[in-house]
């Protein structure tokens, strides 16, 4: 992409009503437009990273078995009066009447259509387990929307859910999904540490929230700081073998780690030296619960077990906050220039700064550079405008890809052009193919 054909409408003042990083740093990149309290626009460079934290969702899913699918946000009201939640959920649910004076309302989440759609379809066991999940847009009207995207009122968010003959079966499904979300969460660059929470308006009586540690974060937090050291890193794993999945998670969960709602001190004193007691804050990105048949029961989906009886199913449900992960990841990715990507969740994967637009050789040598970046399969960010050379830095340390190529005519002369990390602030020279061959190896394996 050239610059100059792009929209990016960054700004040089920061907005007041702007109170955290994530919210400064997204409005200032020209991420994001408010249109309301706690409901904004996507733009170009804010859509970009929104899709594919999508995509890396999407892939660490499917790799764990689930499928899937597409549920409305409008809902009819009678299936949440089946469920019991509609008079109890609260003043968060958006209540509306169709044209037919019929009860509907914006759905926060989805565990009554989900079964729904499962009773019309699964009768018997056989079918079973099954995890269906999608990726849509949500309402919960927050009394207080505030910090940007990381409480709007209006988000994305995966949210899946589990069908499963047994308690044992449903609990490998909550198990699966712990490991998904370990590897989902890495391969955004981020440390989310899975820790004992309330279940709240969803119910059930198992449930992990994952929290990333920031100063901004909503959430208190008590932990044992050996449980920072823990990385899944790029471990094979077989979703289907249950005694490996049990394993990750006690591995990941047998340290103390709890949010405010479910601290004990007592245990926590017992439990963990004081040395390695710790007290801070974290953004929650995510929530896993198993709930039994909280659902299935009052609403009819059962199957015909193996004896030929017909049952409730056993069901949990598992939530990513996709578009409050921009705003976790940028907490914890930032320096007072701007944003700092990970590799893995990066808009543009390089920013090519052409500091002499007009030249012929840079002109010649940023297109020869722009078109192999491309043929590697990497997209670029090309700054063929005519801004002055510091205003070009700004706003590459603003938005903050990776890496950086600076190519400028007395380079050009010694055969060398600038590579540039964006987190370190390293810098060296290289002829123009083994600076795009540089880059191809850094990124090989995180694509």
């Amino acid at each position: 992409m050239r610059l100059s054909r792009y929209f990016l409408p960054v700004l040089k003042e920061t907005p007041s009503e702007a109170q955290i990083a994530s919210h400064r740093l997204m409005l200032r990149a020209g991420m994001i437009k408010q249109q309301s309290a706690g409901i904004y626009s996507w733009l170009p460079l804010g859509y970009r990273v929104l899709k594919r934290i999508e995509e890396i969702v999407h892939e660490e899913q499917q790799k764990a078995g689930h499928i899937p699918l597409l549920m409305p946000t409008l809902q009819s009201a009678d299936l949440w009066r089946e469920s019991g939640r509609y008079d109890a959920y609260g003043p968060e649910m958006l209540r509306m009447r169709d044209r037919h004076d019929r009860d509907m309302l914006f759905g926060p989440t989805n565990e009554e259509m989900i079964t729904d759609i499962f009773r019309s379809h699964v009768s018997s066991y056989r079918d079973l387990p099954m995890t269906l999940y999608h990726i849509q847009w949500k309402f919960r009207d927050e009394v207080r929307p505030r910090f940007g995207v990381m409480r709007g009122r209006e988000f994305l968010m995966k949210d899946g859910y589990n069908f499963d003959l047994t308690y044992d079966d449903a609990m490998h499904a909550y198990n699966r999904h712990l490991v998904s979300y370990l590897r989902t969460y890495e391969r955004m660059g981020l440390q989310a540490i899975p820790m004992r929470a309330e279940s709240g308006p969803i119910g059930g009586d198992d449930t992990h929230e994952f929290l990333v540690l920031a100063e901004t974060g909503e959430s208190e937090v008590f932990y044992d700081s050996e449980i920072t050291d823990l990385k899944f890193g790029d471990r094979a794993i077989d979703y289907d073998d249950r005694a490996q999945c049990q394993a990750v998670l006690e591995e990941f969960t047998s340290r103390y780690a709890r949010t405010d709602d479910t601290h004990k001190e007592a245990v926590f004193e017992e439990r963990v030296p004081e040395e390695r007691r710790r007290h801070a804050r974290g953004i929650e990105v995510g929530q896993i619960f198993y709930f039994g048949t909280k659902y299935s029961e009052p609403m009819g989906a059962t199957v015909v077990d193996p004896e030929g009886n017909r049952v409730p199913v056993h069901m949990g449900s598992h939530g990513i906050g996709v578009s409050r992960l921009l705003g976790a990841i940028i907490e914890a990715n930032h320096d007072d220039k701007g944003i700092i990507w990970p590799e893995g969740v990066t808009p543009f994967h390089v920013g090519i700064v052409n500091l002499k637009t007009g030249d012929e050789a840079a002109d010649l040598a940023c297109e020869q550079i722009y078109n192999a970046v491309t043929e590697a399969g990497l997209a670029p960010l090309y700054d063929d405008t005519d801004d002055r050379a510091g205003a070009k830095f700004a706003t590459m340390d603003l938005i903050g890809l990776p890496w950086r190529i600076t190519v400028g005519p007395r380079g050009l002369k010694n055969g060398v052009v600038e590579l540039t990390s964006r987190r370190t602030g390293e810098s060296e020279e290289l002829p123009p193919e083994q600076a795009v061959t540089r880059l191809a190896q850094i990124y090989a394996g995180k694509l």
